[in-house]
């Protein structure tokens, strides 16, 4: 037997009458036709949920921005160091070609 597959918005309706609470769980479950552990869930993760409904979503940008932002300078400093070893590694009169005028024994 396969699962019924309800909408959002069908779930979000059963679960705002079961808030409500003028009628009974049993009520809403045979008015809808779902299974009561089904209408308590849904209640439950709508009152779950409910408070997150009203947090400033530009605080939470901000941190994830500001997380970004950490991460990025963090690589670009560690690209920063790599670039001053390899400038040390290679002498700058060597010119672009360098890499050509290596001996094979000389290879990484």
């Amino acid at each position: 037997m396969k699962r019924k597959q309800h909408s959002t918005e069908f779930k979000s309706r059963v679960a705002l009458e079961a808030i409500r609470g003028e009628k009974t769980i049993n009520e809403i479950a045979s008015t809808y036709e779902v299974h009561t552990n089904v209408v308590c869930l849904w209640k439950k993760q709508a009152l779950e949920r409910f408070p997150q409904l009203f947090t400033d979503k530009r605080s939470k940008e901000n941190q994830e921005n500001s997380k970004l932002k950490d991460r990025l300078y963090q690589q670009i400093g560690q690209l920063q160091v790599e670039l001053d070893w390899l400038k040390k590694l290679v002498p700058a009169k060597a010119g672009k070609d360098w890499y050509q005028r290596l001996k094979p024994e000389a290879a990484w």
